[in-house]
């Protein structure tokens, strides 16, 4: 059955698996790894890539428990400070040699690409004068993913409004928590849209398309039409472009 949209002012976008497309780590992520580690620091790492990732899933628990006590229901981690905590020889680089380690490190334990159609209905949504925002779960690593690969097909982060991006490693709290539509929504209305004219663009029922129902916006459930959601980007653009 077609998905009918009515033609929205603002597309909100979520990002992994929406706009980026997430791949396995390279065949030769431990050796990786190693030259990363060793490119920063002469030496070999204290753990290998296996164990830092454990630990960091022991810290973000922690983190995340320490933050439901004090009644945030989808609490967001600092990924430097997981980092750090986790290897604590990365507190003593500069911020700007952490973040590019964390970056290279990201790039190791997972291989991104922009989402097949994504290019092209990004350029058509921005010739029709939509405003385009983001609602991630994310961190910075994030960000420069996302710029890197819009850069690949003549595009960058400029498309998107810059008040209507909401990446999840700034505030400590992620989706689905309402706040985060309620956030975009209080912005969306400085820009008189109403929550109608929103459409929420996401692969997640429980973290884009219900949240955002309950806000009152739109939704595309972004997937395979056969496993019940809306339809990749080809459909999304074909649906937009035949939108009253």
């Amino acid at each position: 059955m077609e998905h009918c949209l009515v033609k929205p002012r603002a597309v909100i976008l979520d990002v992994y698996e929406t706009l980026l497309m997430v791949g396995p780590p390279p065949p030769d992520a431990e050796n990786q790894w190693l030259a990363l580690w060793g490119q920063f620091f002469r030496q070999p790492p204290p753990l290998s890539l296996a164990e830092f990732g454990l630990t960091c899933e022991r810290w973000i628990r922690e983190e995340h428990a320490q933050a439901h006590v004090r009644g945030i229901p989808f609490p967001e981690v600092y990924w430097p400070r997981i980092a750090c905590l986790t290897a604590p020889d990365l507190a003593a680089l500069e911020p700007a040699a952490l973040e590019a380690f964390l970056l290279a490190q990201a790039r190791i334990w997972h291989q991104v690409c922009l989402a097949e159609g994504a290019a092209e209905t990004l350029r058509w949504l921005r010739g029709q004068g939509l405003y385009l925002g983001i609602a991630s779960n994310a961190q910075a690593y994030t960000v420069a993913e996302l710029n890197d690969a819009l850069q690949h097909v003549g595009l960058d982060l400029s498309l998107f409004h810059p008040r209507l991006q909401f990446w999840s490693f700034e505030h400590g709290f992620s989706k689905p928590d309402p706040h985060v539509f309620r956030l975009l929504q209080a912005r969306l209305w400085a820009l008189d849209v109403v929550p109608e004219a929103v459409l929420m663009v996401g692969d997640s029922l429980e973290n884009d398309i219900q949240p955002a129902r309950e806000q009152g916006w739109q939704t595309w459930h972004l997937g395979d039409r056969g496993t019940g959601a809306d339809g990749r980007w080809p459909q999304l653009h074909q649906a937009l472009a035949g939108a009253p």
